[in-house]
C-alpha cells in the first residue's frame, strides 16, 4: 500500500519558491542561476539535434506503407514529448552536477531557517570547497541510478506502437527522479546514504510523487526551469524536515 500524502507533496515546490526570496538564501540562488542560463542554452541545441535524428530513425524503421508514413506527425508529437522530458531531466542532471556544492549549502541554510537549528557548524567557503568531491560523487550516484532506467525507457520509445506508453512512463519516472534528486541534498547533509534515501522516499511514496510532479512540470517550462532548481532544493528541504520526521513517528 502506498503511503504518504500526494496533495501535501504538491505544496513543497510552492514553499520552495517562497523560501528562495529570503535574504539569507538569495546568494546561493543567484550563482547557480547564472550557471543554469548557460547550460540550458547548450542543452536545448544538443537535444534539438538529437530530436531530428530520432524522428528520421523511427520513420526509417516503419514499413513503406503510405498510411504509416503519413503518421509522421504523431511521431513528432510522441518523440517531442519524450525529448522535452529528457531535456528537463538532462538539464537538471548537468545543472546539479555543477551546482551541487552550492545546493548542499542552500539546503543547510534552508533547514536552519525552518527549524532554527544548525545542520553543520562549519559554514565557511572553505567548507563548501572541501565538500566538492563528496557532492560530485553524490551526483554521480544519481546519474548511475538514472541512466540504465532512462536507456530502457528510450528503447521502449523507439519501438512503434509500444512507444505510445513511453511518454507516460517517462513522466512518472521523471517525477520520481526529481524527488530523489532534490531530497538528496538535505539527506546528504545528515549523512544519509543514497540507497537509504531511496528507502525513506519509498516509505512516503505518494508524498514523493506529489513533490516530484510539479518539479518535473516546471523543469519543462522555459525560463521557469532556470529558477526551479534552487526552489526545488528549498522545497525538498521542507519535505525532508516534515516527511522524514513523519516516517520516524
Amino acid at each position: 500500500m502506498l503511503k504518504g500524502n500526494f496533495f501535501r507533496g504538491l505544496g513543497y515546490l510552492g514553499e520552495g519558491f517562497r523560501l528562495i526570496r529570503q535574504p539569507g538564501l538569495r546568494l546561493f540562488v543567484i550563482i547557480p542561476l547564472i550557471i543554469n542560463i548557460l547550460l540550458f542554452g547548450l542543452l536545448f541545441f544538443f537535444m534539438g539535434e538529437l530530436f531530428a535524428g530520432l524522428i528520421a530513425a523511427a520513420m526509417a524503421w516503419l514499413p513503406d506503407w503510405a498510411w504509416l508514413q503519413a503518421l509522421d506527425w504523431l511521431f513528432w508529437i510522441l518523440y517531442g514529448a519524450v525529448i522535452v522530458l529528457m531535456l528537463a531531466y538532462g538539464f537538471v542532471i548537468v545543472a546539479n552536477l555543477i551546482g551541487s556544492p552550492f545546493y548542499g549549502y542552500l539546503a543547510e541554510l534552508t533547514e536552519k531557517h525552518l527549524t532554527g537549528q544548525e545542520v553543520n557548524t562549519d559554514d565557511s567557503w572553505a567548507s563548501i570547497i572541501k565538500d566538492i568531491p563528496r557532492a560530485l560523487w553524490r551526483e554521480v550516484q544519481k546519474i548511475l541510478y538514472y541512466l540504465p532506467r532512462a536507456i530502457g525507457l528510450l528503447i521502449i520509445g523507439l519501438i512503434p506502437v509500444v512507444n505510445l506508453a513511453a511518454a507516460v512512463l517517462w513522466f512518472l519516472f521523471n517525477s520520481w527522479m526529481m524527488a530523489l534528486q532534490y531530497v538528496d541534498y538535505p539527506a546528504d547533509n545528515h549523512k544519509v546514504s543514497f540507497p537509504a534515501l531511496r528507502r525513506l522516499l519509498g516509505d512516503t511514496r505518494l508524498s514523493a510523487f506529489g513533490f516530484g510532479l510539479p518539479v518535473a512540470l516546471a523543469a519543462m517550462v522555459p525560463v521557469l526551469n532556470l529558477f526551479v532548481v534552487p526552489a526545488a532544493v528549498c522545497g525538498a528541504t521542507a519535505y525532508w524536515v516534515r516527511e522524514n520526521g513523519a516516517t520516524r513517528t
